[in-house]
């Protein structure tokens, strides 16, 4: 079998390293896609001009010819109008669980564009919004008990978003409301999965109880919005997660020049979690892009080594609408405001050949047990950061340069050796000649054996 080596250098400041082992404990999914997955979230609102299921549709032979494997919606129902958010209103103030959008089309637009992406080969997620909804969604005026309330008797206002009223899941009826409504786009849409909203605002045992009732119509993908080092029991139930403190801290070490081996450490604390579920790794996502900045604005020089490690780590890449292009611009979040492409596609090579190295190479498969994880040491650990990754006789190698300046240094690690191709430029190199390497700022490589 081949052995790749994808090598990228991260300069994050890093002390001196030795050579860890990171082995994971997990046991396996139910389904050997969720392993090799990458997950591409749709923004339909600003994806095209039109706006539509049916615009977007003629987008998906593009996005599986660079690779993504899984497709993930934004909100598709209905935008509650009371206490909206600018002229359009927020895609996760929901007026009704089980109808769609009239702004994207039709339920039927929804129905066969689904179809199209499973004829395509992709696997298809929506997001799933069970905190909350919008204060004139149905429930209001059929359920009223369904919902929190505050000691005057009104809708109790979710924190910090006043368009939205949370639910109460103390009520056993509404629970079981919410599930049926899951399953009936399970039923009616044939769709395989869901991306959970703010996972962890809602109590663990509703997501034990629901996932087990919905998936006896079929197995399922769940990821949950929630970070696992702080909401662990949540593991349990979701397939993948987020990696919250890792996208923060990431960015704090770029903007505040803080020390690698902190980066390094988090990732330690995230791989003895143990593969019962997985990672999600992201560099931007519609929440992020909107509010905090673009991936350039937040990650600068290291903004194309950090997709590369996000695509490379243990776990699942995760891409958001416009990376391709690559979006350089804040998306409005309540408004009309469409990617500007232009139909160049400047970064699509570029995530082909991460998204296709992950889903073919063993070494990169997401959440499995044979998989092992080494860091690697070399002369510059304050600056690299270098990895490989190994199933049986596959390995891949990963030297991502992060830091603001060129850096000289050598992989000081006996088990990386012999001759290979670098995936992207073609080029050679002998790693028993010698392991040294000239980055420049930005740079990262991918060796193939």
């Amino acid at each position: 079998m081949r052995k790749l080596i994808l090598i990228a250098a991260i300069s994050l400041g890093m002390a001196s390293c030795t050579t860890q082992n990171i082995k994971n404990d997990m046991t396996d999914l139910p389904k050997d896609w969720k392993h090799t997955t990458n997950i591409y979230e749709v923004n339909v609102r600003q994806y095209t001009k039109e706006g539509t299921f049916n615009a977007f549709a003629k987008e998906m032979p593009r996005l599986k010819s660079m690779g993504v494997k899984t497709l993930w919606f934004m909100p598709v129902t209905p935008i509650a109008q009371q206490n909206k958010k600018g002229s359009l209103g927020s895609q996760y103030a929901a007026a009704d669980y089980t109808s769609i959008n009239p702004e994207f089309g039709t339920m039927e637009d929804f129905k066969r564009m689904v179809n199209e992406a499973h004829r395509l080969g992709f696997k298809v997620i929506i997001d799933w919004v069970a905190n909350h909804t919008g204060w004139d969604h149905v429930w209001t005026k059929t359920h009223p008990e369904f919902y929190l309330k505050d000691p005057d008797g009104k809708f109790h206002v979710a924190s910090g978003m006043d368009d939205i009223i949370e639910l109460d899941y103390k009520n056993q009826e509404m629970r079981l409301a919410m599930i049926d409504a899951m399953k009936f786009w399970i039923r009616e849409t044939g769709i395989d999965g869901f991306r959970c909203d703010l996972a962890s605002w809602v109590e663990v045992d509703f997501w034990q109880q629901a996932r087990p009732e919905v998936e006896k119509i079929k197995p399922l993908f769940w990821i949950g919005e929630y970070d696992e080092l702080e909401n662990p029991d949540y593991g349990k139930v979701f397939d993948a997660s987020y990696s919250w403190k890792w996208m923060h801290k990431s960015e704090d070490y770029y903007k505040k020049n803080q020390p690698l081996q902190e980066l390094k450490d988090l990732l330690t604390q995230y791989s003895k979690i143990g593969d019962g579920s997985m990672r999600a790794w992201f560099t931007t996502n519609h929440d992020e892009n909107s509010w905090n900045g673009t991936e350039y604005e937040k990650y600068g020089d290291i903004t194309k080594p950090m997709a590369v490690f996000s695509a490379t780590w243990n776990g699942i890449p995760l891409l958001y609408s416009g990376q391709e292009l690559p979006n350089m611009k804040r998306l409005e979040f309540f408004e009309k405001d469409p990617i500007a492409w232009n139909g160049t596609y400047a970064s699509a090579d570029f995530y082909k050949m991460l998204f296709n190295l992950k889903s073919s190479n063993p070494a990169l498969r997401g959440g499995d047990l044979e998989v092992t994880t080494y860091f690697l040491n070399t002369t510059a650990n304050d600056k690299i950061l270098a990895y490989l990754r190994k199933n049986g006789k596959d390995e891949v190698l990963v030297v991502l340069n992060m830091s603001k300046e060129p850096v000289n240094f050598i992989i000081e690690d006996g088990q990386v050796s012999g001759t290979f191709k670098n995936v992207f430029d073609k080029t050679k190199k002998n790693f028993d000649a010698g392991k040294a390497f000239n980055f420049k700022v930005s740079d990262f490589a991918v060796f193939e054996k």
